[in-house]
This record gives structure tokens, C-alpha cells and sequence, in this order.
């Protein structure tokens, strides 16, 4: 688990090495282990790392190939290399097929071999997470690549035939080579949304490669001549008509999921895992001390406020599996204290994720490099109520031209008379074209109207966003597939990598093997639908967690923002979204208006209406960023 950085086309050689020396200064946190440059005809590329596997020099990056022609830089997991490295020890029918001279232990050297033998085709070898770019010194090309999943980040501009790429954004601003200005599109998104959706970025210019995208640079360094080419999808996966007997699907789900964690217990330093009190990561806890010879090291946050405090739930599984537990119990003045921290860590903006610095600090002074996550299992087994909310919609959309001019009159009086987050959603669902998932998904994941935001940016255009359902997969597996691409890696992965890597700690998700992830998306509605929370995880692994872990409702871990914005936090968010009202293009009435209306319990405003934008606010100034 590292960091990446390169600069491709700066003809000056030797600026061009400054620059990715500083970039590489830019992610020390991501990889304090090591660090190294590579200068090459016309390429330099940088690398910071964090040992996990094969800890010793040989495993410094960048990597060059034996023959000299290619160098790699590399951030991430291949957990299914040591099973390549011994088809890669064997030679095939073919000129070029021939058996690879390893000299490391890593699975770095394992991604060379696979480039050097199956070319882009490798990248369906594949079982990891990562963000990776090779260089060819014959071809004079560069070869950029990003996991299935979007787990790891990669981002990257183009410019005055000069292309640069980063695991940051920060450090893609070190360059100096970009203006530090924002993308009118993207600030609309993340005002609607909390956060940019990829391939865009707060930063005009700047790109995020999408999951399961790669991209081959060559000679024109253009940003339109850069075309990132799909070579996987959760849309590939296509529903299964021949339905398999329930009991024979839940063994299946154990099967794969088991083999998941399994893969993802290869390190070669000290792990754990992040318990809550939900069935997520239970259910990887316990498949962690079935598979393990140890005791599991696992932690969870607490907090003295009862509404906010998981750590009875979690401390059942705990017990139950002798796990070497560590409740790390929190005041508000503790959390308070990290909060400077956490957003000085923010690498993109985003309204949410303070949580996983927070966790992510505490396992690592327990002294552990890696930790297991259950992130994922929600998205993919329907846990969310959005759901069940969706789906039904989905099954009356054709019946939307004749209900929605009879919920409009209702719907608009309902938000006059109750003004709330659920009453202004009703009103816009009234105004859709349709009820199709296209619509019904975004309005679903909206924190703010774009009506409301198109007020506040003084803006009339929006982004007109497509899901990319496809019609070849049941209802639940389209919402997945909406989550999987939009809310899960734009949101949540972006978060938990961009924390946990601020303190050095690398997090593997094993519900997002993608193994895991074709079966289930090609599962049908009838097998999935969530009649209780997550039924089709919980029948499968029921045995395994308490009764009260499968009983209880679900709840998000969160913190009790909406207390400390109006005590503890008031100065902070107050200055920053009046700061943020005075930005030019700006609607300075309808910003102050919805802070007030938070100040005034308006149950229309809740907290994270207001958040989002003291955080942008602050991630703007601390980074000198122009609207």
C-alpha cells in the first residue's frame, strides 16, 4: 500500500524530477517506509511506500524488468499473486510466453510479469485493489490502471502534451502546472451530492480514472486524445435464470466470501479488523478467527452518548470469538481534538468520513499496518432502506404519468405544511420526468435539491447525470450496480482510503471481491429482496453472530455533528460558510439562508445540509483554491 506519482512529456528531465520528488514529499504519509524516483526518455515517476508484503529493499519501487524496458509504480493489493507468479513461472505455447526470473517476493513484480505476458489483458487476472501505471521505455508509452472496484485512488491531467498522475489530488496541485481553480460542474455536484462524482474532481482539469478503467499513454498528451478503456463493470454481470436452491446460494455466498478474507489475511505485518455492531463486519470477524490460527486484534469506537455507541453490539462478537478486543472509548472533547487533523488529511472534500480518520488513528497506535472492513456488504445485499424504496417505485414506474399529477397538489402542500429533508424529496419526486431508476436513484442519494443548488451556484445549468442501468439485471442488482459505481466509490472507498492512508494504515474490504460481487449481482430480486435486513447474508451466516447482532435495526456510525455545530464547532462552521457565501458566483442570500434555518432547528436544513460546505469551505482555503 503506497503512493504514485509521474510526470509524462515535461522535456526539461531534471525540472521534471523536482517535481515528482515534491509530489512524492506530498504523500510521505501514505508510504513512510520508502521512497524512490525513476527517470527515464522523457518520464519520471515517483513512488512512496508502505511495506505489508515482502518487507525488505528488494520489494523498493519503482520496479524496472530485468531487460530494462519496464518500470512500474504501485499502490495496493494483489492478493492472488502468489497463485499468478506460479503460472507466470511456467512457460506457454509462444514466443513471449516464457517463464518470468522473479527476484522478489512481491506482488509488485507479479503485475510486471502478468504486463509483460497477457499485455492490458492482465488486468483480468486480477484480484486485488490498486492503482498502478508501467512504463514502456521501447514503446515510449505509459500504461495506466485502476481496480474493478475503484478501491484505490488514481488520479490524473493533461496539458501542453504533458500528462501527471497521482494516488492525490494534493499532490497533483504540488506540480504547479494546473490552476488551482474549481470545475463549475463539479461544484454543483458536490452541493447536491456531498461530494464530486468521478471522472471529475472539485479541480477544473483534473480527473479521477473510473473503476475498471485503464488508459494507454502515448505521444499526444492531450486531454481529449486520453481515452480510459472499460475492461470491467458490475453491468457485465447479467441476472441468472437458472435459480439455484436457496440453501445452495447461501453455501455458495459462505464459499466466496470465506475464500475472500481468506486471501486478504497474506501480510507480511501486524493486522486486525474494525468491528461495529452491525452484521458486516461481524461476519468478517468471525470468518477471521475461523481462518486464523491467532487471535483477531479487532477495534471499535465508542462514545459515552448511549444513541451513538455500538460497543454492547460489538462487544458480543467479541467475546463470542476471544478476539484480542480494543474498545477505544471517546469523548466529545477527544473527537473534537482530531477533528484539525482529520480535515487537514482530507485529500478531495467531501461531506462525510471523519469517522474513518478517527478509527483508522486508533488502530494503527494498537499498533497495527492492516485492517479488514465490512464496507460493502450493505450495497451489496440491499441493507440500505433506499432499497426497498426504490424497488417499489421501480415496480409502479409505469404507472408514474397517471400518480404524479394526482401526488403533486398533495406533495406540495405536504412540504408547505412539514418542511423537511423527506417532505422536499416527495415534492421533487413528484417533478420527475419519470420514475425510472435514472431519477429515482440520484434523487434518493441528493443531500440538496438542484433546485436549491442551481439557487445557490447562481447557475441554471446542472449535470444531467446517467446511472448506466442495464436491463439484463434484476431491480436490486441495478441499485447495487448504481451504488457500486456512484455512492461506494465516490463516497465511501474515497473516505476510507484517503484516512486511513493519512495514518499509514492500509484497509482491505473482502465483500468486494469481485468474485463475491458477479455472483450476487446475478442473483434474482426473489432471492435477495432485504425482507429483513440483509436476509440473504443473515441466512447464510446466522450461525455465526449472536442473535442480537441479527435482530438489531440498522444505524450508521455516526458522531453528533448537529450538537457540536451549534456549541463546540459554531465558530468553525459559521466563519467558513460566510467566507463560502462571498465567493464570487455566489448566491450570498440563499447560502446564509440555509445555515440560519439549521440555527433555527428548521427540520427542512438538518446538519449535513450545512456540513458539506464549512468543509469545502476550509478544504478550499487550506489548499488556495479559486472558485
Amino acid at each position: 500500500m503506497c503512493g504514485i506519482n509521474g510526470i509524462f512529456g515535461l522535456e526539461d528531465g531534471a525540472r521534471a524530477e523536482e517535481i515528482v520528488v515534491r509530489m512524492n514529499s506530498a504523500l510521505a504519509h501514505r508510504g513512510p517506509d520508502d521512497e524512490g524516483t525513476f527517470r527515464g526518455s522523457g518520464v519520471v515517476l515517483g513512488h512512496r511506500r508502505l511495506s505489508i508484503i515482502d518487507l525488505s529493499k528488494s520489494g523498493s519501487q519503482p520496479m524496472t524488468t530485468p531487460d530494462g524496458r519496464y518500470t512500474i509504480v504501485y499502490n495496493g493489493e494483489l492478493y492472488n499473486y502468489k497463485a499468478l507468479k506460479l503460472e507466470l513461472q511456467r512457460a506457454e505455447a509462444g514466443a513471449d510466453a516464457v517463464p518470468y526470473p522473479f527476484r522478489t517476493q512481491t506482488d509488485t513484480e507479479v503485475i510486471l510479469a502478468a504486463y509483460l505476458r497477457w499485455g492490458t489483458n492482465c488486468l483480468t487476472h486480477f484480484n486485488g485493489m490498486f492503482g498502478f501505471a508501467i512504463w514502456d521505455n521501447r514503446e515510449q508509452t505509459l500504461f495506466i490502471a485502476r481496480d474493478r472496484l475503484g478501491i484505490k485512488p488514481l488520479y490524473y491531467w493533461a496539458g501542453g502534451n504533458v500528462f501527471a498522475f497521482s494516488s492525490e489530488l494534493r499532490a497533483l496541485l504540488e506540480t504547479g502546472m494546473m490552476p488551482r481553480k474549481t470545475n463549475l460542474t463539479a461544484l454543483n455536484d458536490y452541493i447536491s451530492f456531498q461530494t464530486v462524482h468521478a471522472p471529475l474532481t472539485i479541480i477544473d482539469n483534473i480527473k479521477m480514472m473510473l473503476p475498471g478503467h485503464y488508459a494507454m499513454v502515448g505521444k499526444s498528451k492531450s486531454a481529449e486524445d486520453i481515452q480510459p478503456v472499460k475492461y470491467w463493470s458490475p453491468l457485465d454481470a447479467e441476472e441468472d435464470k437458472q435459480v439455484k436452491p436457496y440453501k445452495e446460494i447461501c453455501r455458495d455466498i459462505r464459499e466466496l466470501l470465506t475464500s475472500a478474507v481468506e486471501l486478504r489475511l497474506v501480510s507480511d505485518v501486524p493486522f486486525g479488523a474494525f468491528l461495529s455492531g452491525g452484521i458486516d463486519s461481524g461476519i468478517i470477524v468471525a470468518l477471521m478467527a475461523q481462518i486464523m490460527n491467532r487471535r483477531v486484534k479487532t477495534f471499535t469506537v465508542s462514545f459515552s452518548e448511549k444513541e451513538f455507541d455500538e460497543a454492547p453490539y460489538s462487544r458480543q462478537v467479541a467475546e463470542k470469538y476471544g478476539t484480542d478486543h480494543h474498545n477505544i472509548n471517546l469523548s466529545a472533547e477527544e473527537c473534537l481534538e482530531e477533528l484539525p487533523a482529520a480535515l487537514a488529511a482530507m485529500d478531495h472534500p467531501g461531506g462525510d468520513g471523519i469517522n474513518s480518520y478517527i478509527v483508522s488513528k486508533a488502530a494503527k497506535e494498537e499498533g497495527v499496518t492492516m485492517a479488514l472492513s465490512g464496507l460493502g456488504g450493505d450495497e451489496l445485499f440491499a441493507g440500505y432502506p433506499l432499497f426497498r424504496r426504490l424497488y417499489r417505485l421501480e415496480k409502479i414506474k409505469a404507472l408514474s404519468p397517471l400518480l404524479k399529477p394526482m401526488l403533486a397538489p398533495p406533495a406540495a402542500l405536504y412540504y408547505a405544511l412539514k418542511s423537511s429533508p423527506a417532505s422536499a424529496k416527495l415534492k421533487e419526486l413528484s417533478m420527475l420526468p419519470d420514475w425510472n431508476l435514472d431519477h429515482t436513484y440520484f434523487l434518493s442519494r441528493q443531500v440538496i435539491s438542484r433546485e436549491q443548488a442551481i439557487k445557490m451556484l447562481n447557475c441554471k445549468a446542472t449535470y444531467e447525470r446517467d446511472a448506466e442501468f442495464s436491463s439484463l439485471q434484476g431491480i436490486l442488482s441495478r441499485i447495487s450496480t448504481a451504488e457500486l459505481n456512484h455512492y461506494l466509490p465516490d463516497i465511501l472507498l474515497r473516505d476510507t482510503d484517503q484516512y486511513s492512508m493519512a495514518n499509514a494504515l492500509e484497509v482491505r474490504v473482502p465483500f468486494l471481491d469481485y468474485r463475491l460481487v458477479e455472483y450476487v449481482l446475478a442473483l434474482n430480486d426473489r432471492v435477495k429482496y432485504p425482507h429483513t435486513p440483509k436476509k440473504l447474508l443473515a441466512d447464510a451466516f446466522g450461525a455465526l453472530l449472536p442473535p442480537a447482532i441479527l435482530e438489531r435495526k440498522k444505524t450508521g456510525f455516526t458522531l453528533p455533528w448537529k450538537r457540536w455545530m451549534k456549541k463546540e464547532l459554531m465558530t468553525f462552521c459559521e466563519g467558513n460558510i460566510k467566507n463560502f457565501a462571498e465567493r464570487d458566483g455566489f448566491n450570498r442570500e440563499e447560502i446564509l439562508k440555509l445555515w440560519n434555518g439549521f440555527l433555527r432547528n428548521d427540520s427542512a436544513t438538518p446538519w449535513y445540509k450545512v456540513w458539506h460546505l464549512a468543509v469545502l469551505e476550509n478544504w478550499l482555503e487550506k489548499n488556495k483554491v479559486e472558485c
